[in-house]
This record gives structure tokens, sequence and C-alpha cells, in this order.
């Protein structure tokens, strides 16, 4: 670190009082599957829910991050993990300052999901395993993502030419490719609000 930087972490209200103020504990829920598995349909779903119950979110999906504060980074290993390390310092800040992040991104990697939890803390980090096989995810194509890496017109398409390593230290699996979205939702949300919620 330069030694021109004197950061004020220590200065700043604390994450206690920002939660006590919003009435929440702050959480990174980060949802990990292949495109198509569920994870940006499922985390509106959880956003307009938790909203609905008063809480205070936000929402990061893998397609608007890379149209915006990451626009500059491909699909390469090293860019990849640089894309994950980019939003694992978003949701600090967020969770810092009280707020419940909802994640949406592939994250094919152990060592990627890893990175996060180690970023905004064990205690903060709820892991959301979106399961679905790779043909149900391909039956889904609605981007042509899956057809264009079989063509060979994409490289490193997660499930295609780059592999997913499935989590074996999920909090929650949702078997997106069984249950309807309704039914993961619930499920989501018996497994979420007892983590959020602060008893008064």
């Amino acid at each position: 670190m330069s030694k021109n930087i004197r950061p004020v972490f220590s200065e700043m209200l604390s994450q206690a009082d920002k939660e006590k103020l919003l009435q929440q504990h702050a959480r990174c829920i980060w949802f990990t599957g292949l495109s198509g598995s569920g994870k940006s349909t499922l985390a509106l779903a959880l956003e307009r829910e938790l909203y609905n119950s008063q809480f205070k979110t936000a929402i990061l999906d893998g397609d608007n991050i890379r149209s915006g504060i990451n626009s500059d980074l491909g699909f390469s290993e090293n860019e990849r993990y640089e894309n994950i390390r980019r939003i694992a310092e978003i949701n600090k800040l967020f969770i810092q300052n009280g707020i419940i992040t909802i994640n949406a991104f592939i994250s094919p990697t152990t060592p990627m999901r890893q990175l996060v939890c180690d970023k905004v803390g064990k205690e903060n980090f709820i892991l959301i395993y979106t399961q679905a096989s790779l043909e149900i995810c391909e039956s889904r194509d609605t981007k042509g993502f899956y057809k264009k890496a079989r063509l060979g017109e994409m490289n490193d398409f997660t499930g295609i030419s780059s592999s997913f390593e499935e989590p074996s230290n999920a909090h929650l699996v949702l078997d997106t490719g069984i249950k309807s979205i309704q039914d993961c939702l619930t499920e989501l949300m018996l497994h979420i609000l007892p983590l959020i919620k602060i008893e008064e």
C-alpha cells in the first residue's frame, strides 16, 4: 500500500451501528451455478420478496457488472478472478453500511468463492448453489451463449470449454432443474430470514 494512502476505516461508524439503524443484519447472499441455472431469476425474486418485507438490499448481477464497473475485463482465468475480487470488495462496502447484498455470478471455482468469503467475512457470507444439469441449462439458452460456445464462437464458456466446480460447502442447494422458482424462493426465504432479521 502506498504511504500516501491512509484508510479511515477505524473512524467510520461500524457495521453494527448501520444494522441497528436499518434493523437488519447485513449479509452477502451469493448465488453460484451454471449459466441458465436460475441465479438471476432467483436473485430478482428474492430482491422483491425482501423489499416487500421492508429489508434494504442491493443486487449485483454478472451482466450488469460486466457492462459497467468491470467492462474492461475479459474472460480469461485471471480476468475472471479479478472480476470476482472487485465484486467482493463492493460487497464488503455494502455490508459495512448495513445493506443486504444479493449476488448472481457463475463464479465457477472454489478459490473464487472462497475469495468472496474471505473478503466479506465468513459470518456474512451465504452461498446458494442453483443446481441444474448442463442439459437443462442448455435447453434454457435464452441468450444463445451455449449455441455460440458449441460453435466455437465463445471461448472459456463455463460448462462447455471451461469447467465448473460444484461447491461442497454451499449453505443451501436449490435444485432448479426440478423445483419451480416459487418453491425455490420459499425454501430460500426460510433459510435466509433467520440470518438477516433482528429480533426485537
